[in-house]
């Protein structure tokens, strides 16, 4: 029994190594593992942080461009609905909107209408042509009230000649002729805003205003050593149209300006002229600074054969030219005539001037005109505003362009005085 007991004893001992052996073992694999899982790790990590930086990286990116395409896109409250050149980046409007949006201190005060007018009006100002303008709504409707012989204002009309506001024609009988405004006269100051950098249509708008108040006008005359300031009262201004008065068997017609009810007009002095029993027109075209391509193309008829040219429009390079013809009647294409002409002549003044020259040769008698040969057409828009677009310049029928150079008369005369009107009493003479 004894020795059974101490070989127990001897059993369980070596059992107990055993195990103590097997933990041993076990211990050490555990450590050698964990010591290659930490060295795993540790080659691990730096690996994990790059894959996460870029990942994040491409997240931040992903958002920017995001955002910024959000930012390039037009509001959903705006229809674009433009057909936009793929070399022109456009977004870079709608960037600066949402921009603007989105930082500026008073967001209350922003009229959204106001921006895209503001946007228009920049874009057409961008071209570079004083004749090529925006109109709102309210801008429209002054400039059409103009045309049909009505406005509010001092009586005059501007254009840009040698890059500064000018005077074109003051009408007869308003504020601006009382005034003694002329033609050629240089405005440099309206108020207290110089004009040398504005539109004429800013200038205009200045200039208008309602009937019974003062614009004060600082005017430089060629002949002046010192600019001098006007002061001239507003009022509601009735454009005259067209005057018929006779001299010795002479009629002269003064015609006021090309507008809508020329046409009409015309017709009942057509008809005074040939009860009248006169044989020599002069037709006065000083301080008219034109309008309508299409009134000056029917007045030309009445002095014309029918078909023959009334003027070309040059549409530019590689489009042909346009020809526009006389309609007729050609009642008065048999009558001696004289056709007066100054500064203030323009536009469709000049058209008439330049075709009743070429195509019969009748003498231009005064001063160089105004020289407005381009070409503009109004354009409607779809909320009542609209664009005066230059599309083309005139040419004369035999191909002169009337566009800065003007036309030179045949006989030059100086300016008329007050008293004496020695351009309209050479045209007497020379049809004598």
């Amino acid at each position: 029994m004894g020795g059974d007991k101490s070989k127990t004893r001897k059993q369980k001992k070596r059992l107990k190594c055993l195990r103590v052996f097997y933990f041993s073992a076990n211990i050490r694999e555990y450590f050698m593992k964990s010591k290659s899982i930490l060295k795993f790790v540790s080659k691990a990590i730096p690996v994990l942080i790059l894959v996460v930086a870029i990942g994040l990286a491409a997240y931040q990116f992903g958002f920017s461009r995001g955002e910024q395409a959000i930012l390039k896109t037009p509001p959903s409250n705006i229809d674009e609905g433009l057909g936009i050149n793929d070399k022109v980046d456009f977004s870079i409007f709608w960037e600066a909107w949402r921009r603007l949006e989105e930082f500026y201190i008073d967001k209350h005060q922003i009229d959204y209408k106001t921006m895209v007018y503001g946007a228009v009006d920049g874009m057409v100002k961008s071209i570079g042509d004083p004749y090529t303008t925006y109109f709102t709504p309210s801008q429209t409707e002054s400039f059409n009230e103009e045309l049909d012989g009505k406005y509010e204002g001092v009586g005059m009309v501007v254009g840009i000649k040698e890059e500064q506001l000018t005077v074109i024609s003051p009408f007869k009988g308003t504020p601006a002729e009382r005034a003694g405004l002329r033609a050629g006269d240089k405005i440099l100051k309206i108020g207290d805003i110089f004009t040398k950098d504005i539109t004429i249509e800013e200038a205009v708008k200045t200039i208008k205003g309602k009937p019974g108040t003062e614009v004060k006008l600082l005017i430089q005359r060629k002949d002046w050593s010192e600019p001098k300031e006007f002061t001239l009262k507003r009022e509601t201004i009735k454009i005259p149209t067209i005057e018929l008065t006779s001299q010795n068997g002479v009629s002269i017609i003064k015609i006021y300006q090309f507008n809508k009810i020329l046409i009409s007009e015309f017709q009942d002095t057509a008809r005074e002229i040939l009860n009248s029993g006169d044989k020599k027109l002069i037709i006065d075209l000083r301080d008219n600074p034109g309008g309508y391509l299409e009134v000056a193309q029917i007045i030309a008829g009445w002095f014309l054969k029918e078909g023959e040219v009334v003027v070309i429009q040059d549409e530019g390079v590689d489009k042909e030219k346009k020809q526009y013809f006389s309609q007729g009647p050609s009642i008065f294409v048999d009558y001696p005539m004289i056709i007066l002409i100054n500064e203030g002549s323009a536009s469709a003044a000049e058209i008439l001037a330049g075709a009743l020259r070429d195509q019969r040769n009748i003498k231009l008698v005064g001063q160089k005109s105004f020289g407005k040969g381009s070409v503009q057409e109004q354009i409607d828009l779809s909320d009542a505003s609209s664009l005066k677009v230059t599309v083309a310049k005139w040419l004369t029928p035999n191909g002169v362009s009337l566009d800065k150079d003007g036309l030179d008369p045949d006989v030059e005369v100086t300016d008329s005085t007050s008293t004496i009107d020695a351009q309209l009493d050479k045209a007497i003479e020379l049809l004598r």
